[in-house]
Parts: structure tokens; sequence; C-alpha cells
């Protein structure tokens, strides 16, 4: 099996980093021999607040990472949470609070490493 870490450290609305990092985690999660691992880190950790409100028919990233969840493991810098004021119970499911060494873990063990 093929594992993919993906890297996020954009904010989740403003561009459309995050946005392209979620559809293209997405798809990669759904193929049969792909296993996906998701970091969010710096102003990325908001991708992961539950509760967002966008205007209707404007993509709602909290919704698409719900999707990637289903398939894939979510982890979240803590310090970059902390640093926004983001508590774990604002979370949505499937996303969990991580560490810089869970981060490197997971690079090393990682056959591609995409940083958007």
């Amino acid at each position: 099996m093929a594992f993919t870490l993906f890297i996020v450290n954009d904010a989740p609305y403003g561009n459309e980093r995050a946005y392209n990092a979620l559809r293209l985690a997405g798809a990669m999660a759904w193929r049969e021999g792909q296993a996906v691992r998701l970091f969010l880190m710096a102003d990325a950790v908001g991708c992961a607040k539950s509760g967002q409100k966008v205007p209707e028919g404007y993509y709602n990233v909290q919704i698409m990472l719900g999707k990637v969840a289903r398939k894939a493991e979510i982890g979240l810098c803590g310090t970059c949470m902390d640093a926004r004021g983001l508590r774990d119970d604002e979370l949505i499911e499937g996303a969990k609070r991580g560490t810089l060494a869970q981060l490197a873990d997971w690079t090393a063990e990682a056959d591609k490493v995409l940083v958007f």
C-alpha cells in the first residue's frame, strides 16, 4: 500500500490552497491501495473547526475535511491550535491534536509528502 502525507499550512479560506489540498487528499484517500494522512499546521488548523458557516454556494472546508476523515488520519499541530485559541472540543470528528514528533514519524513513514 502506498502512503501519502499531506501537510497543509494555509487558512481554510482566503485562497484556495487548503481547498485544493483537501480535494486531492480526498481523491487519493478513496483510491484502492492508497493510505492518506493529513497534518494541519499554522492557520490550516482552522480547517478542522466545527460549526463553520459559509455563504450559500461557497465551498465548506469543514464538510470537505469530514469526508477525508472517513478514510484518512488527520492530525493538527497542538502548538498551532494553542496559538489560535482552538480547543480539542471544537474539532470535527476524526481530527485530533497532534505533535511535531507525530508529524516527524508520519513523514519518515510516507512514500510521498505533499505540502500545501
